[in-house]
């Protein structure tokens, strides 16, 4: 099973602040990994993959040391799947078949 939280921080405007972000991070017992999408005037997103649920505090302790605040948590069990069937619709092929005349 694979668990992705989702945090929302306030603060990130540069590449620095995602690094900084992430590196604090993947400090945090049980993460896999971390991305961040950069959204400079708004909060930032980013998930952070691990195997089981994580405790929200170590989490939202690292974004606080490196200097950012974490505004939303969001956790997601089971992630993959849950992605999967949410994008699912949108990966759904739209095919067009050439019309042969004999």
């Amino acid at each position: 099973m694979t668990t992705v939280t989702k945090l929302a921080v306030t603060g990130m405007t540069c590449a620095h602040c995602v690094s900084a972000v992430t590196n604090e991070l993947r400090g945090v017992p049980d993460v896999q990994d971390v991305s961040v999408e950069l959204r400079v005037g708004d909060a930032s997103q980013v998930r952070v993959i691990s195997k089981l649920p994580l405790a929200e505090a170590p989490l939202r302790d690292a974004v606080d040391e490196a200097g950012y605040d974490v505004t939303d948590v969001e956790v997601l069990e089971n992630a993959v799947a849950a992605e999967s069937a949410a994008q699912a619709p949108g990966r759904q092929a739209t095919r067009m078949l050439p019309i042969v005349s004999s």
